[in-house]
């Protein structure tokens, strides 16, 4: 699992590239934490190379969400292959997140 950042046009971009599973998660999860200082930015979690998702990455997609919506940001994520748009659907993510 690769996770890469930048900051564009006022937004934090967060790009995520292969399996987000249990054996990635905690990993990741400390990469993404830089996230929790978003006060005053939106998020973006760019998702087009992302193979898998796991409930361990859901999980911390959705910690990044609560961590947002406490200090007034807003989480998108974009660019969701099929397979993945479908996890999230089954699991109700997709009422969560701004697709």
């Amino acid at each position: 699992m690769k996770t890469t950042f930048c900051e564009k046009d006022g937004k934090y971009v967060a790009t995520l590239e292969g399996r987000l599973d249990t054996a990635s998660a905690e990993k990741t999860e400390k990469e993404l934490s830089v996230l929790k200082d978003c006060t005053g930015h939106d998020i973006i979690i760019d998702c087009e190379k992302l193979e898998y998702i796991s409930s361990s990455g859901l999980r911390i997609l959705l910690a990044i969400k609560k961590n947002a919506i406490a200090v007034g940001s807003k989480v998108n994520i974009v660019n969701l292959n099929d397979e993945i748009l479908k996890v999230f659907k089954m699991t109700g993510f997709d009422g969560i997140f701004n697709l």
